[in-house]
């Protein structure tokens, strides 16, 4: 017994040194695993803010259920009464609970209610801690612009992709020391490192017209029976995005909803007839044309074997270049675009800006579709000067009208005005500088034009009430995805405008995904002028219209300015172009295009 009691003496005394001594290092590491949790604590997302600081994506604190596994006493008892609380089968939280790890899951970013019962149930090992979520104060108010955030609280698309590491902050942690039963030793360890909340974004959108941009979209998507439809409003001046809306249409009678992905910029169409401005005021510009030109227009065009034709039949007559324009007359167009030429009608699409990503630089945006000269058919001179066989984004195609009504200065879109960080300072975000397009004498000949369009042409539905207008309809046909080609019967119509017509403060332009009827100066003009009136009166724009005089029904509208001779030494200067092409080549099969 005695040499019993001294061999177990002696393994004790080894193993108290064994343990105490300089290999005890192991063992504490163990046992300090089994009491210690590092939790990370992810930092709450800097809030989006509209132009006006009123707030559209948010973040707040919403509760997690988590467990310990190791420190659950009965996972089945425990998942039992988790289950009908949190909402999921039991085999799965059981499953998750009888895990070899320290940490689980349960439930993130629970309710309130939900997360007051958990903590009144006092199960051991299940304990709460608390994330930010994502939260739109607005609802889904600008939904495909800003973007989703994931349920780690990373942004997947939209503003809150681009701006991710603007707006993520720094995560913080959470360490605590726990007894066997998961709860917290009060004596044991206890620190925290607080995370750092995210910059915040504010926005150029407002949020108000933002609103009117969706439900005035909306209707019309409903009222023509539309797939969606984009809405897209702007100050040209500043290059300013006010509202931009991107709306499918509802399946099974289900109001339009915003798309997942933000179409105004990251996906293109056939723009048709809207696109008529850069062919005129390029031929302008290079002084092939002069606005008193006169052009013999039939009602049909051969080219290169394929007929062209206008919208409507008409006997052939002549038609000055404004005449051309308000009508929208393709022939005419055409004809404009002969005398540019090939060469020369590429430089200025690619000039306005329709075949380069803008510079919002937004997630998957579009750089639009132009395919180099030497890759032009026959009749594309003829399909690209009528606004098919080219895409564009729709905002490409108001940028190019805001370049108009800005004399000819293209200022680049800004969507996001500043990021404000944490000690509350805002700086400005980065652009390039404006550009001169065209030149101001160019712009100023072709913006009676437009107003021209609106006041007598297609687009009369776009007139708003105490202002002077300028803008285009466009109707194109849609591009087969599954092949070369049109879609038999589907298209897309556009207007594009802005207001007052002699000093823009406003700019719009509305794209309608196959309504009915089909003409944008019927479905996509009513709209303008329904947002162009919200945003004036909203905008506080003064009138520059007279109202009517007493016993008077309509207004007194000042007559539409006189198309003013062309610079002659813009002509002079269009001999360092290259010589204008009669010849006409395309991209794609003949289009029927209308105004």
């Amino acid at each position: 017994m005695l040499i019993v009691a001294l061999v177990a003496f002696t393994a004790v005394v080894v193993r108290l040194g064994a343990v105490q001594g300089p290999g005890g290092r192991y063992p504490a590491m163990v046992g300090e695993a089994q009491r210690v949790r590092t939790i990370t604590l992810p930092a709450e997302r800097g809030a989006i803010l509209d132009r006006n600081g009123e707030p559209l994506a948010i973040s707040a604190r919403r509760r997690t259920v988590w467990a310990d596994p190791q420190a659950v006493r009965d996972p089945a008892g425990a998942a039992r009464a988790l289950a009908p609380v949190l909402g999921i089968d039991e085999a799965v939280i059981r499953r998750k609970l009888t895990s070899t790890t320290g940490f689980e899951y349960l439930a993130r970013k629970v309710d309130d209610p939900v997360a007051d019962t958990v903590a009144g149930l006092d199960l051991a090992g299940v304990s709460l801690l608390e994330e930010p979520k994502r939260i739109d104060p607005a609802g889904p108010l600008a939904a495909s612009v800003l973007g989703k955030v994931g349920t780690d609280n990373d942004g997947l698309s939209g503003l809150e992709r681009q701006f991710e590491d603007e707006l993520t902050g720094s995560a913080g942690q959470l360490v605590v020391e726990k007894d066997p039963n998961g709860r917290d030793i009060a004596s044991g360890t206890h620190e925290l490192t607080a995370a750092e909340q995210g910059n915040q974004l504010v926005l150029t959108l407002d949020r108000s017209l933002q609103f009117e941009t969706e439900r005035a979209l909306a209707e019309q998507i409903t009222a023509t029976r539309a797939k969606g439809g984009i809405a897209i409003v702007m100050d040209p001046q500043s290059g300013e995005v006010l509202a931009m809306a991107t709306l499918a249409g509802g399946v099974g009678g289900a109001p339009p909803a915003p798309t997942p992905d933000n179409t105004a910029v990251t996906k293109v169409y056939e723009p048709g007839s809207v696109n008529k401005l850069v062919t005129v005021a390029g031929a302008i510009e290079s002084g092939v044309i002069l606005p008193t030109d006169a052009f013999v227009v039939p009602d049909q065009l051969d080219v290169a074997g394929s007929p062209f034709r206008d919208s409507e039949p008409h006997a052939t007559q002549a038609m000055p270049v404004s005449e051309i324009v308000a009508d929208s007359s393709n022939v005419g167009t055409i004809k404009i675009a002969q005398r540019l030429g090939k060469d020369r009608l590429d430089q200025y699409v690619r000039a306005f800006g329709l075949a380069d990503r803008t510079a919002l630089d937004f997630p998957d945006e579009s750089a639009g579709l132009l395919p180099p000269t030497a890759e032009w058919s026959d009749t594309s001179l003829a399909t690209v000067a009528i606004g098919q066989g080219v895409a564009v984004t729709a905002l490409q195609m108001l940028v190019a009208y805001n370049t108009i009504a800005n004399g000819g200065l293209q200022v680049p879109p800004l969507l996001v005005k500043q990021v404000v960080d944490a000690e509350g300072k805002a700086h400005d975000v980065a652009r390039p500088p404006p550009r001169q397009v065209v030149s101001e004498a160019t712009a100023d000949i072709v913006v009676p034009m437009l107003e021209q369009v609106v006041s007598e042409g297609t687009g009369t539905a776009a007139a708003v009430a105490g202002y002077s207008v300028a803008g285009k309809t466009g109707t194109a046909q849609k591009v087969r995805t599954d092949g070369i080609g049109y879609q038999e019967g589907a298209y897309v119509a556009t207007f594009a405008g802005f207001l007052p017509a002699r000093s823009p403060r406003l700019s719009a332009i509305v794209v309608l995904d196959e309504p009915t009827p089909i003409y944008g100066g019927l479905v996509s003009a009513p709209v303008f002028s329904d947002l162009a009136a919200f945003a004036a009166r909203h905008m506080r724009i003064p009138p520059d219209i007279a109202p009517a005089p007493t016993g008077m029904v309509a207004p007194v509208r000042p007559p539409v300015a006189p198309v003013p001779q062309v610079n002659p030494a813009l002509a002079a200067a269009s001999t360092a172009l290259p010589a204008a092409s009669t010849s006409a080549t395309t991209l794609a099969p003949t289009p029927t295009s209308r105004p």
